[in-house]
């Protein structure tokens, strides 16, 4: 059975949110998050190489398909995403995960971390985009003010106006640095499924929460923060800032990719997520000897 042939399994949190997972293999625990317009499909490039070695747990956040929760507020962010993540680990009785996270799965990992860091074991984020931190040079904060006001801003605008097809498209241009009209139609189709999860961001009175600089440099389990190295200037900014908050953790810069490194350059995403758990003893004795 491949990894899309999966029927997602419901768990229903305290609070009522339900959070649809997929859950394979054994050894340590491996929780993978998505991004913005993603769900638990997004993982696909990595199952295949982490399920012979880990208990792999793939979830769709909570706006995201399959899951039924209806937006009712304009609060939601990583920080909502982080006290969902610690629910989700609550009912499936994981005391400590691994989070691999991806763009806002990234945000909501060291978000998680930053809040509960006895629950994290070790994790890896690419390129969450932590947008506070763009603001803290004057370069990085014309660019990510160029990115609102060209992105973000229009975005927001085409949700409060009801046309989610529109604003799912003008933020998917944005975060991967082309054009609206450039957007491939299988893109789309796949994002509009995830059109809820856009609009819960975009809508949000604080879409990107300040994690302190001095709260993520006191993070002390392994951390690997992963960027493209073709990837849009407002994650670069981003990510140079944040990388230089955090002296403790590893760099990876991947050649050939832009934002969505797992997905543009999975061979080399899963060797070195790998590679970076073995180094740090986040693999069993029996997978040391595989890797």
């Amino acid at each position: 059975m491949t990894f899309l042939d999966h029927v997602p399994e419901a768990a229903t949190l305290t609070d009522g949110t339900v959070l649809h997972y997929v859950r394979e293999g054994s050894g340590p625990t491996v929780i993978f998050i998505h991004g913005a317009m993603g769900d638990w499909r997004s993982w696909a490039p990595q199952w295949d190489s982490f399920r012979d070695r880990f208990d792999c747990v793939a979830y769709s956040r909570r706006y995201s398909h399959p899951n039924p929760n209806q937006l009712v507020s304009r609060d939601h962010s990583a920080l909502v995403d982080a006290e969902d993540l610690k629910g989700l680990m609550d009912t499936l009785s994981i005391d400590k995960a691994i989070l691999v996270g991806s763009s806002y799965g990234g945000f909501t990992a060291l978000a998680m971390a930053a809040k509960y860091p006895d629950r994290v074991s070790g994790l890896v984020s690419v390129e969450a985009p932590m947008m506070r931190y763009a603001f803290m040079t004057e370069e990085g904060g014309e660019i990510a003010r160029a990115f609102l006001a060209n992105a973000d801003d229009p975005a927001r605008a085409a949700f409060e106006q009801g046309d989610d097809e529109m604003g799912v498209r003008i933020l998917t241009a944005g975060i991967v640095g082309v054009a609206p009209e450039e957007v491939p139609a299988h893109v789309m189709e796949r994002r509009m499924l995830n059109a809820r999860a856009a609009r819960s961001l975009s809508l949000s009175r604080d879409e990107f929460p300040l994690i302190p600089p001095e709260v993520l440099g006191a993070l002390k389990m392994p951390i690997l923060l992963v960027s493209g190295k073709e990837t849009a200037p407002v994650h670069r900014v981003i990510f140079d800032k944040v990388t230089a908050s955090m002296p403790q953790a590893r760099k990876r810069l991947v050649e050939g990719s832009g934002h969505s490194v797992a997905q543009a350059k999975p061979d080399v995403f899963n060797a070195d997520v790998l590679r970076f758990l073995q180094d740090h003893g986040l693999t069993t004795i029996s997978d040391q000897m595989k890797v």
